[in-house]
């Protein structure tokens, strides 16, 4: 299984008027999704399910992939890392989930998986961090693939 964690681009401060859920992405943060889209699309396998919190910003994101995808309510804010594992079946599920989400929980997602415990863990906005699961000897191992975030050149 491979499992993609990708942070919602920049969003507009909130400014009390709007619920948090409703921020929006900013002039920056659109760009900064365009840019990590691309890579994505070049990259990801073919058989894959893409998974999204409810908010605006985090949809907004994806909708720069210009692919399909579904509204998961546990993925929201404030998840917690096994609502996040759970939804998404890992490490038993086969093919690939793209889950597009928020801090802290997709850095804490990331720290348990490589550091065998949840910790905050920063992940960009806008990045990527890229899991495979594989079975060596019996033992289920999870490997790093790839971290990509939207500053890279």
């Amino acid at each position: 299984m491979e499992l993609i964690l990708w942070r919602h681009a920049e969003a507009e401060d909130g400014d009390g008027k709007l619920p948090d859920s409703k921020r929006r992405l900013s002039a920056r943060g659109e760009k900064q999704a365009r840019k990590v889209a691309q890579w994505l699309r070049q990259n990801l396998p073919r058989k894959r399910k893409i998974l999204v919190s409810p908010t605006e910003r985090t949809q907004q994101t994806v909708h720069a992939l210009e692919l399909p995808y579904e509204i998961e309510p546990m993925l929201g804010v404030g998840a917690s890392v096994k609502d996040v594992l759970s939804v998404v079946g890992w490490p038993d599920l086969g093919g690939a989930v793209l889950v597009v989400g928020h801090q802290p929980t997709l850095g804490r997602v990331a720290a348990l998986l490589l550091g065998g415990k949840e910790a905050d863990w920063p992940v960009k906005k806008g990045g990527v961090w890229w899991f495979a699961s594989r079975e060596r000897d019996g033992v289920t191992q999870t490997v790093l693939r790839a971290v990509f975030n939207p500053d890279f050149p």
